[in-house]
């Protein structure tokens, strides 16, 4: 049962309609079309989620979104990341692997007479990895549904968001109808450890005069308004390799690598100081995290080890740039390296991976307040404002075009975690508003009838 506003109501409130205003009958048949698709939705969710779409191994799920954008009767087209072609963009980060045979894929829409505004509604398909798949309660990559959650990795972060333009755009057409604008989709990689395929996507299509993100909100309907930056970075402990029975006069890199951790400790410790926070995250008790997600290091359990290397994460607080942030952490490693504990140990450092500034994504835009308006319209509730720790590919538009930009997406837990999933019931109602977003951003034309 739906316990939405009127279509009447909806008519008074949503007042930021770039053409004239949408009719409250055609409003009603979006809306009884979005409805007549929440399963469609869950199934087009299923579908992605099945898809293992982690670092290097996207391909399939993007080919599996370009017959999606097909069945929307829309043509879809592969758009490449050309390094070389990106290195001098300031959004850059120095890639992780080849881009070989990897690409992103977006599809257009173009009105008969344009009346509104254009509209990029964009999302990311990569994934990161799994983890422990035995601690799942069900398979990673084999959606289940539990409790009214559909559970799988990516089911929040964020193939949710594609089941929900998907199907927004379908309902459009069900009710007849189609944008007034040019509407572009796209689904772009490596989101979650460089942002290169949303920098190329970016560069590659025309300029759009919005852009809505679904991205999940940590267990609610959420509006991001604010994201960190961030850095990653390697750091490469060297020490002196014997046997274990004269472990003394060895240098044991993994001991060292400790050491190095405890000087990122502290480091963190000094950005989260008050003065050294943005007012945008003064509610955030700890804003700026450096986490170490991965270790190697050692050859043999009877020898002490020679290398060790960890790989960190490091958040850029507004107000620094990424710059700054990566010549913190060279003087933090030479801060290291000249702990007298670390004596005779070599400390070598790359930067590889995300290279990324702060943003805000202001709510007073006139996308970020579309969005609001048409939530509370249909949910007799406001969206609640998420300030995130961690970042998006909404930067880019940002930080580097003039485009408005806002990220607005389901209830998701367990992101990067066990067990991640997603709300149905808040994917629902997060379809229901991107269908109404796009109606009213960009305006409506009827869908032309074939000549016989």
């Amino acid at each position: 049962m739906n316990n939405a506003p009127s279509p009447e109501t909806l008519e008074n409130r949503i007042t930021l309609s770039t053409a004239a205003p949408i009719d409250t009958v055609v409003q009603k048949d979006i809306l009884d079309a979005v409805d007549s698709l929440q399963d469609h939705s869950a199934d087009l969710l299923k579908r992605l989620v099945r898809h293992r779409s982690i670092l290097g191994n996207e391909q399939p799920c993007i080919e599996e979104m370009a017959s999606m954008y097909e069945a929307l009767g829309l043509a879809p087209h592969f758009i490449p990341i050309e390094e070389e072609k990106l290195t001098d963009h300031p959004g850059f980060s120095p890639p992780m692997m080849s881009y070989a045979g990897r690409t992103n894929v977006a599809a257009v829409h173009r009105p008969r007479n344009v009346t509104g505004r254009s509209l990029l509604l964009q999302g990311h398909l990569d994934v990161v990895h799994e983890g422990a798949a035995e601690l799942w309660a069900s398979p990673p990559y084999d959606p289940a549904i539990r409790d009214g959650r559909l559970y799988g990795r990516g089911s929040g972060d964020m193939k949710a968001g594609h089941a929900a333009i998907l199907t927004a755009v379908a309902a459009l057409r069900r009710a007849g109808m189609q944008p007034a604008a040019e509407l572009q989709l796209a689904a772009v990689i490596e989101e979650e450890c460089t942002g290169n395929g949303a920098l190329a996507t970016m560069l590659a299509l025309p300029k759009p005069e919005g852009c809505i993100i679904p991205e999940p909100g940590p267990g609610w309907d959420a509006l991001w308004v604010s994201e960190v930056g961030v850095v990653w970075a390697w750091v490469t402990v060297t020490g002196r390799p014997v046997h274990v029975r004269q472990m003394q006069r060895g240098i044991n890199a993994i001991d060292a690598a400790y050491v190095v951790v405890e000087h990122f400790r502290r480091y963190e410790a000094r950005m989260n100081e008050k003065g050294m926070i943005h007012p945008a995250f003064a509610g955030e008790a700890h804003p700026v995290n450096v986490n170490f997600g991965t270790i190697e290091g050692g050859e043999w359990n009877s020898s002490v080890p020679t290398r060790a290397k960890i790989g960190l994460r490091v958040g850029v607080m507004l107000g620094r740039s990424c710059r700054q942030v990566q010549q913190d952490i060279r003087e933090v490693v030479a801060s290291a390296g000249a702990d007298p504990r670390l004596t005779g140990i070599t400390l070598d450092l790359v930067f590889r991976g995300f290279t990324a500034d702060a943003c805000l994504l202001p709510p007073e835009q006139p996308i970020a307040r579309l969005v609001q308006e048409v939530h509370l319209s249909l949910n007799d509730e406001p969206v609640r404002p998420y300030c995130a720790l961690a970042l998006t590919d909404a930067r880019f538009y940002a930080l580097y075009s003039d485009t408005q930009v806002t990220c607005y997406g389901p209830d998701g837990d367990g992101a990067h975690g066990i067990d991640e999933s997603v709300s149905l019931a808040s994917l629902h109602r997060v379809t229901r508003t991107l269908a109404l977003a796009i109606a009213n951003w960009c305006g409506l034309e009827p869908i032309a009838k074939p000549h016989r």
